[in-house]
């Protein structure tokens, strides 16, 4: 299990949340008062970490959601093919292959070290 129980109502700006399946970091949160049957609602924009898809979810403010667990990681790059770096955790001595992100393209070595980020069973480089 890569993800923690949460109440809506703990959730900021800033922080996580998985939506379909896809973990996400809130950019927008906006809650609105009780009506006069109903409990308040918090509307969510997030966009995804390893996608970069944007999402938007109304739920209660009592409403139970997962946030995820990511793993912030570091790694050494053991070489380039085209948009794809072969990558070595420099804890565990792991080696895999990730896309090598737009930003990054032409600025990643071979040698060099880079953080990459681990939830859900996803893996993503996110800066050198």
């Amino acid at each position: 299990m890569s993800w923690k129980d949460v109440e809506v109502r703990e959730l900021r700006e800033g922080s996580y949340i998985v939506i379909d399946d896809e973990p996400c970091r809130i950019v927008e949160f906006t809650t609105s008062k009780p009506g006069k049957h109903g409990e308040a609602k918090a509307r969510i924009v997030a966009i995804g970490v390893f996608d970069n898809q944007k999402r938007s979810v109304v739920y209660p403010v009592k409403h139970k959601v997962k946030s995820p667990i990511i793993d912030k990681k570091v790694g050494q790059v053991i070489s380039i093919m085209g948009d794809m770096a072969q990558i070595m955790d420099t804890t565990t001595f792991e080696t895999f292959e990730l896309p090598i992100p737009e930003e990054l393209k032409g600025s990643l070595q071979q040698g060099q070290e880079v953080q990459y980020w681990e939830a859900m069973g996803k893996r993503k480089i996110m800066k050198s």
